[in-house]
């Protein structure tokens, strides 16, 4: 059987950079050899698309020293049209072929890769790619239009408060009564970012202006939301094959027991304070509910491939916290902890996202 030709993107220009190469760093090791040829594109934090180094000890991520992609001279060049899927580089040798690619596989975190962009250019090139397509990665990288989808499907979202610098100069007063009548505590978060990266919690509102210059400092739209008093729970779902019905993995849980929240450190870092149970004690009506409210979330905002679902186990039922359709993967994040704790391994699952891509890209 011929390998399939996969490009594995990551890195890119968002403040989640290092996260996207630690996990290339875990599927460049995972990845199943005897079905895959890789071809490792990385983007630098400037935008450059580079040909990387097929090596995954070059992407462990040490907090010491976080990985990067960092500018070697070479050029990947995308295809000019559809007619061709082909991928060319360009280094001090001159211009060569990379071959014909059959899917790309786009492990990238934040803005400018997660958000739609990169699917866009895919889309524009003709080239078939692992997970959500324009318009469902759009949504899923706007906290504020994901709870404005998810609360027109009538799923339960958290109340909310959308800010910008220019409303707030506008009317300084009206936003302060509209932000002080979610009450004490509230999260501070930026509309576009995820992995925690420029959140808060404020417990006094004396608090809340270096919050929003946190927040603003990542995006130019934020979000100051009710903080949710419930169990935090986590859960992976996948397209369904040949279109059979999407599927949702067993639950995890984010115990938080010496911090604030689930912070970028207490994900990434290795930080105290955080416990991460996989499967999380749940009663078999507790998780009927939660697959169900994870499968009905997914559809809402048309996500396809891939997508971790955050919800908020609360005395009145599932809160959606946030829909992440490209969730951190490296092989001890919680969408592929969840997946191992269904039935799927590592390697299984990364094989399971390719096909599913590829497939699409034939229709």
């Amino acid at each position: 059987m011929d390998k399939l030709r996969v490009v594995l993107l990551f890195g890119g220009r968002s403040s989640e950079h290092s996260i996207s190469c630690a996990t290339a760093g875990g599927v460049l090791r995972a990845i199943d050899r005897d079905r895959y040829e890789v071809i490792p594109v990385g983007i630098t934090r400037d935008g450059a698309f580079v040909l990387e180094a097929d090596d995954p000890d070059r992407f462990a991520l040490d907090p010491e020293h976080l990985p990067e992609v960092v500018d070697n001279g070479t050029r990947v060049r995308w295809p000019e049209s559809t007619a061709s899927r082909a991928l060319t580089v360009t280094d001090a040798a001159g211009e060569r072929s990379l071959g014909d690619v059959d899917v790309v596989f786009p492990i990238l975190h934040g803005r400018f890769g997660e958000d739609g962009t990169v699917q866009g250019l895919l889309e524009l090139v003709g080239l078939p790619y692992v997970g959500n397509g324009v318009l469902s990665s759009a949504i899923g990288m706007d906290k504020h239009v994901t709870k404005t989808v998810l609360e027109g499907a009538g799923i339960q979202v958290a109340p909310w408060v959308t800010l910008t610098r220019a409303g707030l100069a506008s009317d300084p007063e009206l936003w302060k009564r509209r932000v002080h009548s979610l009450g004490l505590p509230v999260f501070v978060k930026p509309a576009r970012a995820g992995s925690s990266v420029g959140v808060s919690k404020v417990a006094d509102w004396a608090e809340l202006h270096e919050a929003l210059d946190t927040a603003f400092a990542e995006d130019r739209t934020v979000l100051v939301e009710s903080a949710v008093v419930g169990r935090e729970i986590e859960c992976g779902v996948l397209e369904g094959r040949e279109a059979g019905e999407v599927r949702v993995s067993v639950a995890g849980e984010v115990v938080v027991t010496g911090r604030d929240f689930y912070d970028f450190e207490a994900k990434y870092l290795d930080a105290p304070g955080v416990d991460l149970i996989c499967p999380a004690d749940l009663g078999d009506g507790e998780l009927f509910e939660l697959q169900r409210v994870a499968r009905r979330a997914f559809e809402a905002i048309g996500a396809e491939g891939l997508a971790r679902v955050d919800v908020f186990l609360t005395d009145d039922g599932y809160v959606v916290n946030e829909v992440n359709t490209m969730p951190g993967f490296t092989p001890i994040s919680m969408f592929p902890t969840c997946w191992l704790q269904t039935g799927l391994s590592y390697p299984e699952l990364i094989d399971e996202l390719i096909q599913v891509g590829h497939a699409r890209g034939a229709r």
